[in-house]
């Protein structure tokens, strides 16, 4: 055994310690055996004990119930199906088409290309300074290595816009427009037997003292007669919509009567979120733009016409452009008609210039190979005509 081993002992016949092996153990206070090992006591899990534990005494009280909706004053049985700032509408342009009974024209009017093919106005001169408003806002105006898009969005826009107020030597009639920020429209409209409204905050909106002339003329808009909407069953036009019950059905515009900028001209919306996500798609925004627009013509006509349906002699045109800070989407939309509710009938008329690069690239930071330069820093494919169609939507209407 080990134990014998280890005292030496290699069988029955061995006489004596050999070689190397260690001297016999003393007659007394050893033991040639091994100790025998201690049993392995058997282990025992935990038992669970039902109520081993009290329950703790209650310290709180159950919030109160609401009132019931009937006791609301402005519950109605009837939902009302809201657009607002965070609505993305998963049909795009097509939804927004139905819900305002719109045409789409590919484009930008004849009124406003006239405006960006006339030499006389001399938007070549402001080419090479819309440049510079482009580095500055992407490269210098930061302490940054590259700004973020949240930073230099709102900063292109804002120099975008100054640029364009230098036309005003020319033409005094620019100096009558506002800016309104943070300002809440609402409108309410059906169609077919869906009740709808456009209300919340609505971008930034450039105020004249002057309504814009229509674009269209009455043969035109006659001619939208003919024009079938699109559908896209078995999709509901009301999907991604807000459907509530507690509602207000209101017509204003935002601003108080007597305001003397009280015509909308051109709404503004800045995509600046950092996080892709966060951002419309290009399809989304557009159909935001088309349905802040119409909601802004159809307030100022109902204010204008009362909130009996009808064609209108003097219809309302209201201007809408999207960016991201690089991207630009342009849109004119022309309300011809309040009644909303058939699909037959008179159609009002919207042009969409869609996904125009303003530059193709900003380099912040200078791309280095094997010690040669490749990329530069700097703005790289600027394109002129984008600008163009921002400072010609700006003087639609006054030149």
């Amino acid at each position: 055994t080990a134990c014998a081993r280890e005292l030496g002992h290699t069988g029955p016949g061995h006489s004596g310690p050999g070689p190397g092996t260690r001297a016999p153990a003393p007659a007394q206070g050893w033991s040639l055996k091994c100790p025998p090992l201690a049993p392995q006591a058997k282990r025992r899990l935990p038992v669970h004990q039902p109520n081993a534990f009290p329950s703790p005494a209650r310290q709180f009280t159950d919030p109160p119930l609401p009132r019931g909706a009937p006791e609301m004053p402005l519950y109605k049985e009837r939902g009302c199906y809201i657009c607002h700032q965070g609505v993305r509408m998963l049909e795009g342009v097509r939804q927004a088409q139905w819900l305002t009974k719109t045409k789409l024209v590919e484009g930008l009017p004849p009124a406003v290309q006239a405006i960006m093919d006339n030499p006389a106005l001399g938007l070549q001169e402001l080419e090479e300074r819309a440049e510079r408003v482009v580095s500055h806002a992407r490269l210098w105006d930061t302490a940054e290595v590259a700004p973020r898009r949240e930073k230099y969005c709102p900063v292109l826009f804002e120099n975008l816009m100054h640029l364009c107020r230098l036309m005003s030597g020319k033409y005094p009639s620019l100096s009558k427009r506002m800016l309104a920020r943070n300002f809440r429209i609402a409108t309410t409209w059906e169609r077919e037997s869906i009740l709808l409204q456009v209300r919340g905050l609505s971008g930034i909106l450039m105020n004249s003292m002057t309504p814009i002339p229509p674009v269209a003329s009455k043969e035109e808009i006659l001619a939208t007669k003919e024009h079938v909407l699109e559908t896209f069953y078995p999709i509901a036009p009301t999907i991604d919509l807000q459907e509530v019950n507690v509602y207000k059905e209101l017509n204003d515009t935002g601003f108080r009567d007597g305001y003397p900028y009280s015509h909308p001209h051109t709404l503004f919306f800045l995509e600046s979120a950092n996080v892709r996500t966060n951002r419309f798609r290009p399809e989304q925004l557009r159909a935001k733009m088309l349905m802040f627009a119409f909601g802004n013509a159809l307030a100022k006509a109902k204010a204008l016409h009362g909130n009996d349906p009808k064609v209108l002699e003097q219809p309302v045109v209201v201007q809408s452009i999207g960016t991201d800070g690089q991207l630009f989407q342009f849109m004119v939309f022309q309300l011809n008609t309040t009644d909303l509710v058939p699909n037959d009938g008179v159609k009002n008329l919207v042009w969409i210039d869609s996904d125009q690069n303003l530059y193709e690239r900003a380099q912040c930071v200078p791309e280095i190979k094997k010690k040669v330069v490749t990329k530069p820093a700097g703005i790289s494919g600027f394109q002129p005509d984008t600008f163009k169609k921002f400072l010609a939507l700006y003087l639609h209407g006054t030149v």
